[in-house]
């Protein structure tokens, strides 16, 4: 009775909170509203949708709230993170698709081996050394994107303004030392749905 007391009252928050969270950004604090391509619609919309999924995927179990990252960009759902098997994977991506509004998913998901720590501190090392690069290039609006890193292989996500940003992203994460892969999942401001005016 505690637990789904707790669950029930973790979910209300979370759904609760998708005002004050919109505010910050898709991609957390620092992004605002006003310098978010997609219009104030979208915005919540994506925001509503990623709430649902992670509360979904919440209460279908508790783990999936650190092991899987769910990120919506114009009804577009791009997942990572990892499981222990391929069953699980399949039935995460199930769940995005029954997301109301979902037009696409991306399932970046991998499934778990043995932990490794030099592994992990590469890639964290590698995120951080791109992350500073988007942060130095002037032509990379630095804010509209999210970068994770999986065994040398770097995904990025985000809203690119023009085509020269866009390749200019993927361009930033092949220079990076050690590197095995860049997979971006960029969107155009030209191809969202709803633009701002």
């Amino acid at each position: 009775m505690k637990n789904k007391l707790f669950l029930i009252s973790l979910l209300f928050l979370i759904l609760n909170s998708c005002v004050g969270t919109s505010s910050q950004g898709l991609f957390g604090t620092g992004v605002s509203i006003a310098i978010d391509p997609r219009s104030l619609g979208t915005q919540i919309d994506d925001n509503l949708m990623q709430k649902n999924l992670t509360a979904r995927l919440m209460l279908e179990d508790k783990k999936y709230l650190l092991s899987i990252n769910a990120k919506v960009l114009d009804g577009r759902i791009f997942l990572t993170g990892k499981v222990e098997d391929p069953e699980e994977k399949l039935k995460i991506t199930k769940m995005a698709w029954e997301t109301k509004g979902v037009r696409s998913v991306r399932n970046n998901i991998i499934i778990k081996e043995e932990f490794n720590f030099k592994q992990s501190a590469v890639d964290v090392l590698i995120t951080s050394q791109l992350r500073t690069a988007f942060v130095l290039n002037k032509k990379i609006k630095s804010t509209n994107y999210n970068i994770d890193t999986y065994k040398k292989k770097i995904y990025i996500y985000g809203i690119a303004q023009s085509k020269d940003e866009q390749k200019e992203v993927i361009k930033e994460g092949k220079k990076i030392p050690d590197v095995d892969k860049v997979i971006a999942s960029i969107l155009l401001v030209e191809d969202l749905r709803i633009q701002k005016n």
